[in-house]
């Protein structure tokens, strides 16, 4: 089997799923229908007049407006809480007292004093609470789907009819000041804008500073009908430090006095808005839909009276949307088309002075152009996408239709409105309650086809997955004509299935044109791979998973349908690796002196040969399970509690020493952090040096010595720079700036320039060559260590590559009188390993750039942990004779379930707001300007950095156990004196031949990389599977989309990244075994000179 159709079949089993999961996501991940109609004052919502108050009057639209300006003041993050007083003390109780708390005090004042001027909410929002869809919310009244939530990297200009396009219209000015996301929400619609880049974290003061340089001038000036600012400060703040920091304190107190500024020069026809977007966690994030997020401040006031009655003691809760309409009507607009939002009825009343009969009659009349607004949308969207219930729409058209009704009789009989006012009020109200929830639950419905279909796709490439890794070591299997019928069939069927759309004038969707070829050359590889099957086998000989290991895969694929275990992964996870470590150490010792074990039934590596005698004590195995099982509850120190679980306490470990206020502790912390990177270069080294490979001259181990070094000091240089930045004086503060930007891209470059070194170079040997006594051959000999005495430079090893010896043995006859060159090589024992620890190491330095500093020591858990584990796995397997190779399944599922654990140790969770956005800045603390991908490229890294290591370190799995060979019992015989030369020769007993055994059988060892790919991709795509399986299950389930959603595309985008990262690591290792050919070929052409 040649090294390109492994390479290609593993691509293409790949593109298997990601076809299944792009058809399932397709179909469960579903998009709303963004309608282009607009609202205009010339085409009134619905038939009939205008209602009561609307005609005759100035700056009438709709209705006539009650302000002419508007001042919207929007605090990013605004929590509810944020605005609320400091409790007082209760005696017995300890008092509280919280950094966020009492900050806001101009906003009690002013209720306090003009009771009828203010108004506090509580603003309930809509999740996904990112800030690009809350804008879209405030603006459109609409709700933005689930997946829009992906859309935050980038922001698309808003089709659908929004406020800022009716106040353009009516030739309002708008003039914006702030987060730059609104420039690409609303590009130029703006008569003076003045934009600010949002996406720092850690950055509190840029945005917030410019704000406050322009807002007052431009409030002076006049020259504004509807001012917006946007501040950031708080949100920034929460994701640097959290809300009970105290620099939350500060941004609060500052946001106190821009609120008292802004009051102090409102005119009376100004009203004043200051709300939150949304609000953020404990932790300080957002974008999921816990109380905390979709809980908001909303503050309303006016140097005129706007209620007519006082505060309620409770705040009201009512939801973000219903600002839009509410705002469209006071400024006397139409409402915008796809609005869905209820007007705030109160705001209507014309003051404290009015009528009741007057104020209830204005309410109605807000509220039935609301309705009348609705109704229409309703109707529009229904016909142009039918995805509203039928039935539910009827009843939702017969209530407006009596509401209307009853308004139409109530402005015809005033004398008997008292009767039947409230009436109307309740009865519109009813409709446009249950017109949003009909519309919720419209948005939330699923494709079960496309479900259904790709979960089916999903689950056939995990079959064949299974099949083929068993079919991978079958002698003669053909799998590279097999690999080129399906590739035909599946390109036949998509350009058949896209003439087909074509013909029928039907859009091309490219998902399923996807799908149609993954199922088309799927089929056709099964037909034909098991019509070619020499054997025929019992089905059961070909699932060959044995029964331990199968248990803890059903066990690990039913946690993932309970929400609770979900939520619970880091801990279940944790649990699961360490009862499977404690089972391969029973396991090991049991079966007698660490031998492969009978109870899993499989061949292991090197099964075709007769067992030998073990190289290791029960001892050896217990000590490395628990030191493994140390580490593994090290690691889970760094843990990060879910939302759901209050109780619980996230590690303080996890935040970046910037956050931290003691000087002292820090300056520790520091310490610890360097000594864990030097540490994690000193392991490196001395495994490089244990094997020989770091005394070889070539580039890349010059790079070792001086590149990994310089990696170190530049991480330990940009985290004492980004821990004291605040702290910098000012002359300085430049040249850490500048320092900031050099740093994380001179070790990124640096990294990159020892991947290219070790792909243009990757043989790690030391050859020597001299003269020596005449002898009969020349030939090269690997070696795993060191040399210790002359003898180890002139001994020779006759059973590596055997045709080498007899060319090389014809070529020295011709040679000079004076006897045969010898050549000793070294490292050879080690190569492909060395390389894949050498690209694992320079790819863990930028990703741990990426996180925060004390993730250092969790880096370094990491690289000892899966140390142990191979040295677990590989402690029985005995090395003998050549293929066929064999990864077992147990280390394969080993392997995947640590890469879980430690995507849960370096702090993440796959819910949303446990992103680490911050690292979207490492090396770029400006920004991105317009870029997209780069910012996701970094937050994809940092969050799937275990993903990504463990995949690219899979083929360690099957090269460990031939390394380990050379800490077997060495069988070196006493020669007599006088018979050096006889020794010389007969090195068979001598040195391990170590992984050049994989070289001996070419076509086993490129067999052994498809099965082990194979393997992974399924221990990965069952998980995916049961990801997709679950949400479709419980698809209308309370938690799906808090738990089961973001857990499902968590898991497909770590798929992604982890079948990426596999494909390069076995790439990796045949790009090493094509340079040690070459090698050889080179060496063989320079003896014959």
């Amino acid at each position: 089997m040649q090294k390109v159709p492994v390479l290609l079949f593993l691509a293409w089993v790949c593109f298997l799923f990601y076809a299944g999961i792009s058809l399932f996501t397709s179909g469960f991940l579903l998009t709303r229908l963004e309608l282009t109609n607009h609202s205009s004052c010339q085409e009134p919502p619905g038939p009939g007049s205008l209602p009561w108050g609307s005609q005759g009057k100035p700056g009438a639209c709709w209705m006539a407006s009650r302000f002419s300006r508007v001042v919207l003041v929007l605090i990013d993050a605004l929590r509810f809480d944020f605005a609320q007083p400091q409790l007082s003390h209760v005696p017995g109780e300890p008092p509280v007292s919280l950094p966020f708390l009492g900050k806001l005090g101009s906003l009690q004042r002013i209720l306090e004093i003009q009771p009828h001027h203010a108004r506090l909410y509580r603003s309930q929002v809509d999740p996904p609470t990112t800030t690009m869809q809350r804008l879209k919310a405030l603006t459109t009244g609409s709700l933005p789907t689930f997946i829009d939530a992906g859309s935050n990297f980038a922001s698309h200009a808003i089709v659908e009819d929004n406020l800022i396009k009716q106040l353009t219209s009516a030739g309002r000015r708008v003039v914006f000041m702030g987060d730059d996301t609104w420039k690409n929400l609303f590009p130029g619609a703006f008569s003076q804008a003045f934009f600010f880049s949002s996406f720092n974290v850690r950055d509190l003061h840029t945005v917030d500073n410019g704000i406050l340089e322009h807002l007052y001038p431009t409030m002076d000036s006049g020259e504004w009908d509807v001012l917006i600012a946007h501040f950031l400060g708080v949100d920034h703040c929460g994701h640097k430090h959290g809300p009970h920091h105290p620099e939350m304190a500060k941004k609060l107190s500052q946001m106190d006095q821009v609120i008292q500024g802004v009051v102090e020069r409102l005119e009376n026809d100004t009203l004043l808005v200051v709300a939150g977007d949304h609000g953020m966690t404990m932790t300080g994030d957002h974008g999921g839909d816990s109380e905390l997020e979709v809980s908001a401040a909303l503050f309303l006031y006016s140097p005129t009276a706007l209620f007519s009655s006082t505060p309620p003691q409770e705040p009201e809760v009512i939801p973000q949307i219903s600002l839009v309409p509410t705002l469209a009507l006071l400024l006397g607009l139409p409402i915008p088309f796809a609005n869905i939002g209820e007007v705030m009825a109160e705001l209507f009343s014309e003051g404290e002075d009015s009528q009741p009969h007057s104020s209830s009659l204005a309410q109605a009349s807000a509220l039935y152009l609301n309705a009348q607004q609705v109704s229409r949308f309703l109707c529009t969207y229904s016909d142009a996408t039918q995805d509203l219930q039928v039935k539910e729409l009827h009843q939702l058209q017969n209530l407006f239709s009596k509401a209307s009704a009853d308004y139409q009789w109530l402005l015809q009989s005033p004398q008997r409105a008292e009767a039947t006012l409230k009436t109307v009020i309740s009865e519109l109200q009813q409709f446009l309650r249950g017109a949003r929830a009909i519309c919720i639950a419209s948005w939330a419905r699923f494709s079960l086809v496309r479900m259904a279909g790709g979960a089916a796709l999903l689950a056939a490439a995990c079959f064949l997955c299974l099949l083929a890794s068993q079919w991978a070591t079958s002698p003669g299997f053909p799998f590279r004509p097999l690999l080129l019928i399906p590739v035909g069939w599946g390109l036949a069927g998509a350009i058949v299935y896209a003439g087909l759309l074509a013909t029928t004038g039907l859009k091309l969707d490219p998902v399923v044109v996807c799908a149609m070829a993954a199922v088309s050359s799927l089929l056709s590889f099964l037909w034909k791979a098991w019509a070619g099957w020499e054997s025929k086998r019992p089905l059961a000989t070909l699932l060959p998973i044995p029964g331990p290991v199968l248990l803890f895969l059903v066990i690990r694929l039913a946690s993932l349908f309970s929400d609770s275990f979900v939520v619970a992964e880091a801990r279940a996870s944790t649990f699961l690796l360490g009862s499977f470590i404690l089972l391969l150490v029973a396991q090991l010792h049991w079966e007698g002196q660490l031998l492969p074990p009978k109870l899993l039934t499989i061949p292991r590596l090197g099964s075709s040969a007769s067992i030998g005698p073990p190289r290791h004590s029960g001892t050896y195995a217990l000590r490395l399970g628990v030191g493994l099982l140390l580490c593994i509850r090290l690691a889970g120190l760094f843990h990060r509690c879910p939302e759901e679980t209050p109780a619980c306490h996230s590690s303080p470990w996890l935040s970046p020493l910037a956050s931290m206020v003691g000087g002292r502790a820090k300056n520790l912390w520091y310490g610890t952090c360097v000594g864990a990177l030097v540490a994690l270069l000193a392991a490196v080294r001395l495994w490089l040096c244990r094997y020989g490979n770091l005394k070889s001259p070539e580039p890349l181990m010059l790079f070792v010595r001086w590149g990994l070094p310089l990696m170190v000091l530049g991480t330990a240089a940009y985290w004492a720079l980004a821990s004291g930045a605040d702290e910098a004086p000012p002359r300085l503060r430049a040249l850490v700036a500048g320092a900031s930007v050099v740093l994380p891209r001179a070790v990124a470059g640096l990294a990159a320039s020892g991947l290219m070194l070790l792909l243009w170079r990757p043989v790690t040997v030391l050859v020597k060559a001299g003269v020596g006594t005449p002898r009969t051959r020349t030939v090269v000999t690997p070696f795993s260590g060191p040399p210790t005495s002359q003898a180890d430079l002139d001994y020779v090893v006759p059973q590596i590559y055997r045709h080498m010896q007899e060319e090389f043995r014809g070529r020295l006859e011709k040679t000079k009188s004076q006897g045969p060159l010898t050549v000793a090589a070294y490292q050879l024992g080690s190569i492909y390993s060395a390389s894949v620890v050498m690209a694992l190491t320079l790819l863990a330095f930028p990703l741990l750039l990426l996180h925060a500093e004390r993730i250092s020591l969790v880096f370094l858990l990491l690289f000892l942990q899966s140390f142990l584990l191979l040295h677990l796995l590989a402690a029985g397997i005995p090395i003998t004779s050549p293929g066929p190779f064999t990864v077992p399944w147990q280390a394969v599922s080993a392997w995947a379930l640590l890469a879980t654990q430690t995507f849960y140790s370096t702090g993440h969770q796959p819910v949303f707001p446990a992103i680490h956005w911050h690292a979207a800045f490492v090396g770029f603390p400006e920004g991105h300007g317009s870029s997209t991908w780069l910012p996701a490229l970094l937050v994809g890294a940092n969050t799937f950095a275990s993903h990504l290591l463990f995949a690219v370190g899979c083929p360690l799995l099957l090269l460990w156990p031939f390394l380990c060979e050379s800490q077997g019992p060495r069988k070196r015989r006493q020669q007599p004196p006088g018979n050096e030369a006889e020794a010389r020769v007969r090195p068979e007993e001598e040195e391990p031949l170590m992984e050049m055994r994989l070289r001996d059988a070419p076509h086993h060892f490129n067999a052994a990389l498809l099965q082990l790919g194979l393997k992974y991709l399924f221990v990965l795509g069952i998980q995916i599977l049961a990801c997709a399986v679950a949400a479709s299950i419980l698809r209308r389930h309370l938690m799906v989309w808090k738990v089961f959603a973001p857990k499902f595309i968590f898991e497909a985008v770590g798929f992604i990244v982890s079948s990426v990262g596999l494909l390069l690591g076995i790439a990796l290792v045949m790009r090493v075994d094509g340079a040690v050919s070459s090698w050889f070929r080179q060496l063989v052409l320079a003896q014959q000179r």
